[in-house]
């Protein structure tokens, strides 16, 4: 038996060494295929395809998300290309950004510095906004040094509009009751059920985010054509501008067709000059920040949620998971080699004692001499606030959604909806509260005092933490809260961001707290790590690439777009189970 053992190990080891000379040599063969940079080249984007925050190590996500590339890749791609001098230039297809305020100004800073190293940048676009408003593709498009337009395209700049939808009405129909209750009056997640129109709060509110937008693209607007705020307000209002009308206020550079736009461009970046897709260009530079002093990165992205990170391909949406995130800070604070720890947050938030159990990590690193640094995506608020309200630093684009230091929950009542189908309830039960989380029984007085106590423990907890970690009053803390949203630009005037900016931003800042010199390289290590070396090695023996999907997995993925929205509608309209800390609906 024991020489069977032996020889079975022994079989196994030849194998895995087979198989990694094999995958090292697959490798090595995909990257001589891939040939090298040529020069002069001209990279190309597509900014009307989503880019995705991050994607898990989930197969369906893998599947659903496709060949999406994420905000780092094209960061990474434009941060090497910065500095490559076989690159001349960028040339990016705009129009329909379907991005979100903080990743339109992440965009932007990065061509911005792009063009700082005597790069040109080109945006094309064959029309911004086609019966629709094309604002945010145009602010992107406003951080090129040309924008060039379709003849038959049009300028959709219109302003900055916010709609709410609410329920309440249905539900009176339908028989269903919400009972619900939040801390505090600009918590508005759950005005979606119990109005009809804006409370003055939630008006107010979202008043102060819509003119917080506006202004912004305003002033990048004007930045990048030289014009006048008073200028571009007054186009806005005339708006939406014919393509000769846009080219007659400056608006744009020219009207071309898109091959007409490619030979310029060719033309500019000098003789033989080659375009190449931004994604490739990466693949075949390599990434930035590999080498060096080692820094963890780690994402959060996605609701808040007790267990493993992940994708929910029912309702479209990524999952924060409390098990994966802190595992993650774990592993980091356990690294020898980790400096200090850059933490990515797209969350719009969720479950409380998940958001306390990450909290918690981030306290343990700093407390372990790991800084941690907390860069913010296009959403980081409520429980996406509160998991970043330790850190040593917060960093938000101007444009973050975030704040909403609040807590809302309760259930819904639905024995009206199920008397209208006919069904009716019965129950037996044990214990004075066993009631207290069925849909079917409204909360008696005791149980409603109970529930009221559960919030004011949970404002309590996050308000005295927010004071704690961003070293502000309690009492001011107070009266920022109240579970109301800032941008990010309100947010550091208040004191809950420290500075404005993106992932570069974020990563000096970690730089700084680890005792980095800024222009020192250093290298990024993602926790948790992305994959096995096994795992890679049998992906490059299979000789199957991510885009070669299966058509029934194309039809999934399109059946599940349009499930997507009417679930998350489903959801929402389920009994909330525990308190929850959401921004927005």
């Amino acid at each position: 038996m024991k020489r069977i053992i032996v020889r079975f190990l022994t079989v196994v080891g030849a194998l895995t060494v087979l198989v990694f000379v094999l995958g090292l040599v697959a490798g090595i063969a995909a990257r001589i295929a891939r040939g090298g940079v040529p020069s002069p080249a001209v990279l190309e984007a597509n900014f009307e395809a989503p880019l995705a925050e991050y994607v898990p190590d989930d197969p369906v996500a893998r599947a659903l998300f496709g060949e999406r590339p994420s905000l780092r890749d094209v960061l990474d791609a434009l941060t090497r290309a910065s500095e490559d001098r076989r690159v001349k230039g960028l040339i990016a297809r705009v129009g329909a950004a379907p991005l979100g305020m903080a990743q339109v100004q992440e965009l932007r800073d990065a061509i911005r510095r792009f063009r700082e190293h005597k790069k040109f940048a080109v945006a094309f676009a064959e029309t911004f906004g086609e019966f629709g408003p094309g604002g945010n593709a145009y602010y992107l498009a406003t951080a090129f040094d040309e924008i060039w337009l379709q003849p038959s395209g049009d300028v959709g700049l219109t302003g900055v509009l916010a709609e709410a939808f609410f329920l309440r009405g249905t539900l009176d129909k339908l028989g269903i009751t919400p009972r619900l209750d939040h801390r505090y009056e600009y918590k508005n997640a759950m005005n979606i059920f119990t109005e009809r129109k804006f409370t003055p709060a939630h008006r107010e509110a979202t008043e102060r985010v819509v003119k917080s937008f506006a202004s912004q693209m305003l002033r990048g607007i004007a930045e990048g054509r030289r014009m006048s705020e008073e200028q571009v307000r007054a186009l806005v209002d005339r708006g939406p501008l014919l393509g000769p009308e846009a080219l007659n206020a400056k608006l744009v550079d020219g009207l071309a067709y898109r091959e007409q736009v490619y030979d310029k461009v060719k033309e500019r970046a000098g003789k033989g000059a080659k375009v190449i897709p931004l994604m490739e260009y990466l693949q075949r530079a390599g990434r930035p920040h590999t080498r060096g002093r080692t820094i963890a990165l780690i994402y959060g992205v996605g609701g808040v949620q007790r267990g493993k990170s992940g994708f929910d391909p029912v309702f479209g949406e990524l999952v924060m998971g409390s098990d994966t995130v802190a595992s993650a800070f774990r592993q980091a604070i356990e690294d020898k080699e980790v400096r200090a720890i850059l933490f990515r947050i797209d969350s719009p938030g969720g479950s409380y004692v998940a958001s306390d159990t990450i909290w918690q990590e981030t306290v343990r690193a700093r407390k372990a001499g790991k800084p941690v640094i907390a860069s913010m995506g296009n959403v980081a608020g409520s429980g996406g606030y509160f998991v970043a309200m330790a850190a040593d630093k917060i960093v938000a684009q101007p444009g973050t959604i975030t704040g909403s230091i609040g807590v809302l929950g309760g259930k819904m009542l639905t024995t009206g909806f199920w008397q209208k189908l006919g069904i009716t309830w019965d129950e037996v039960h044990e214990g004075a509260n066993a009631t207290f989380w069925t849909g079917t029984s409204d909360y008696t007085p005791a149980q409603w005092a109970r529930f009221q106590a559960w919030l004011d423990r949970i404002y309590d907890d996050f308000t005295s933490k927010v004071a704690e970690g961003r070293r502000l009053p309690r009492q001011r803390v107070l009266e920022i809260a109240k579970g109301r949203i800032w941008t990010g630009e309100d947010a550091k005037a208040l004191g809950l961001v420290d500075e404005l900016g993106g992932f570069d931003v974020a990563l000096r800042l970690a730089k700084q707290a680890a005792g980095i010199p800024e222009k020192e390289e250093v290298r990024l290590k993602l926790f948790p790590p992305r994959k096995s070396l096994l795992e890679v090695i049998m992906e490059r023996l299979t000789g199957r690439e991510p885009q070669e999907e299966e058509a029934g997995m194309v039809a999934l993925r399109r059946a599940l777009e349009l499930v997507q929205p009417f679930a998350r509608r489903v959801r929402m309209l389920d009994a909330a189970r525990a308190p929850l800390a959401m921004p927005w609906p």
